[in-house]
């Protein structure tokens, strides 16, 4: 239980989520820059970059929601990828007190999220987080960068850090994943 979260909070149920981690072929982990509009869920101050990140539709199973997703806010098509890896549990966390009534309108406490790890196999030049899908889809981002992995929990809000902690410690084996495959391929 979360000590912070009043206890109105703990009877609304968690956002079934899924989260993201991509992975250049050299070990970056793709974040965006969250819109300033994007709301307190997301943003603070300047801790407003994280790895993509949505809801799950209904009937849709995890694995989907993270394609989906991926290519929602990255314009990352599903074959410009190669599934690495997922959590092998679902990652909660709950929002803060003056963040709880914001955020989806007051239905949920938080999120869990099943997290997967991708490779990137396709073109970086196919990355578009100001009109991803062609623009079909509404930008989350305003920015993009690749990141180390163990710098990603600096960047995210601090309610969220503990989740990205997880993950990183669940995916760490993932960064170098193309000179794996490369060494572990035949050669010719």
């Amino acid at each position: 239980m979360n000590l912070s979260t009043p206890d109105l909070a703990l009877d609304l149920p968690y956002r079934p989520c899924v989260g993201i981690m991509l992975i250049a072929p050299k070990g970056g982990v793709f974040v965006g820059r969250r819109r300033k509009e994007a709301g307190p869920e997301h943003v603070d101050g300047d801790l407003a970059w994280q790895m993509p990140q949505g809801g799950i539709d209904e009937g849709e199973a995890p694995l989907a929601a993270a394609l989906r997703e991926l290519h929602e806010e990255t314009n990352v098509s599903p074959g410009s990828v190669t599934l690495l890896g997922e959590s092998s549990g679902w990652l909660a966390y709950d929002l803060p007190p003056a963040v709880l009534k914001q955020a989806w309108k007051g239905r949920y406490r938080g999120q869990t999220q099943k997290w997967f790890a991708f490779g990137l196999v396709g073109p970086e030049t196919e990355i578009d987080v100001i009109s991803p899908g062609g623009g079909l889809h509404k930008s989350e981002f305003d920015a993009w960068r690749w990141e180390p992995m163990a710098g990603l929990p600096d960047l995210i809000v601090p309610f969220k850090r503990p989740v990205y902690e997880a993950v990183i410690a669940e995916f760490a084996g993932h960064a170098g994943w193309s000179e794996q495959a490369q060494r572990a391929a035949p050669s010719q």
